[in-house]
């Protein structure tokens, strides 16, 4: 509920429309999360460089001075759950939206398909550019080459292809235009903070039940295998460790974090949706603007609401329980925001009517993926990489 008890409304495809063509700032979303062990409990946010959690102070509502949090998922992390959540959703059948998937069947170990809703560039990552369609180098391609042209004033190819980054974001450096490429920021930012958060320690031991010691040397092959050392001089001798066998002393080191609570925040900004502009053959339909710009608003919140009920398990050791539902807030009239609710049931249905207003003036919505075929040259890359990788684990190179 909102300060002033407001009851909330359910979404709709009117109020929706309504608040992309009109004046509205966006909807956001808010939610607080415990730890699912229990509050107090122990999370493991993400290390960056140096194994390092990314901490910082902010000011928070209520709170007269800075608390000390820790980022728990960022950004990208939550665009990358949105589209984990949009490539299941059409897997299952239960959203159809335009795809760019690359093809590699059998043709390289542990790879099937890569789609832009899984390609870290999306519309523009370099896994797309090297690969085929119709025998053609991706961006020679007619759909490429509209792609490639694509800019705030003529976003209806990707529209048309990858409406996703539209909604979360890209940059095209990696086509023929590299740093000049198109930029569109994300309208659609989410990130998950833990607060009041105090760094803990962590341990890690092993005994081992054969209870190898380290002067018992081996000798590690390059094709994975070992050998037991005549002695601890011979040529190559390691520890048992180095194969996995032995002892690990206990060890204490700084590791996870206690909270008082977690946020989930995520902000649509209609703004920035309002600077696409969706011409066809040159000219301009205010009307087909608005249109476009709905069905991403409603693509963006399909998104999140099915991360939303996806849940929090964020990665080892980092699940998260919501201790209220998901709060969304039309930001329209200053001082005043409008509580709303919205599932992801509500927000499909939304995107399937939007959809068909925005088809009724032109725009195309492609439910048929266009299939790429990975390069040769790709293919010898990722087959090269691969070997390089088990290599490193059985030779124990780096």
């Amino acid at each position: 509920m909102s300060e002033k008890n407001i009851e909330a409304k359910p979404l709709s495809y009117e109020i929706l429309k309504q608040a992309v063509a009109g004046f509205a700032a966006a909807i956001r979303c808010r939610s607080t999360l415990q730890p699912a062990a229990g509050e107090g409990t122990k999370v493991f946010p993400p290390t960056h460089s140096g194994g390092a959690y990314a901490t910082e102070q902010r000011r928070l509502a209520g709170r007269e001075q800075p608390v000390e949090c820790v980022l728990l998922d960022s950004v990208q992390s939550q665009a990358n759950r949105m589209e984990d959540a949009l490539q299941d959703a059409i897997d299952r059948g239960i959203v159809e939206m335009p795809l760019i998937i690359v093809e590699f069947g059998d043709e390289v170990a542990d790879v099937q398909r890569v789609t832009s809703l899984q390609a870290p560039h999306r519309a523009a990552d370099a896994i797309l550019r090297d690969s085929l369609l119709d025998g053609k180098p991706f961006r020679h391609s007619e759909v490429g080459k509209r792609i490639t042209d694509s800019n705030l004033a003529n976003a209806t190819a990707l529209f048309e292809y990858c409406p996703h980054a539209l909604v979360l974001g890209v940059w095209d450096s990696t086509g023929p235009k590299g740093g000049l490429g198109a930029k569109f920021a994300r309208a659609l930012v989410s990130e998950v903070v833990g607060i009041d958060a105090v760094i803990g320690k962590k341990t890690a031991s092993r005994i081992d039940p054969l209870q190898m010691r380290a002067a018992a040397k081996v000798i590690k092959e390059k094709d994975g295998s070992w050998k037991v050392a005549k002695d601890d001089k011979a040529k190559g001798a390691v520890s048992p460790s180095e194969i996995n066998h032995g002892n690990i002393p206990p060890d204490v080191t700084e590791g996870g974090v206690s909270i008082s609570s977690a946020e989930h925040t995520a902000v649509l900004s209609l703004p920035q949706l309002r600077r696409l502009r969706f011409p066809l053959d040159g000219k301009y339909d205010p009307k087909r603007d608005d249109a476009g710009r709905t069905v991403l608003a409603a693509l963006a919140l399909v998104g999140l609401t099915l991360a939303g009920e996806r849940g929090f398990d964020l990665r080892s050791r980092c699940l998260l329980f919501p201790i209220n539902a998901m709060h969304f807030e039309l930001l329209e009239v200053p001082g005043n925001p409008s509580p709303l609710t919205i599932s992801s049931a509500a927000a499909i249905a939304i995107l399937t009517q939007s959809v068909e207003d925005a088809k009724k003036l032109g725009l195309r919505w492609n439910s048929k993926p266009i299939v790429l075929k990975p390069s040769p040259q790709l293919i010898e890359l990722v087959k090269r990489s691969q070997a390089i990788a088990a290599n490193s684990v059985e030779g124990g190179d780096e």
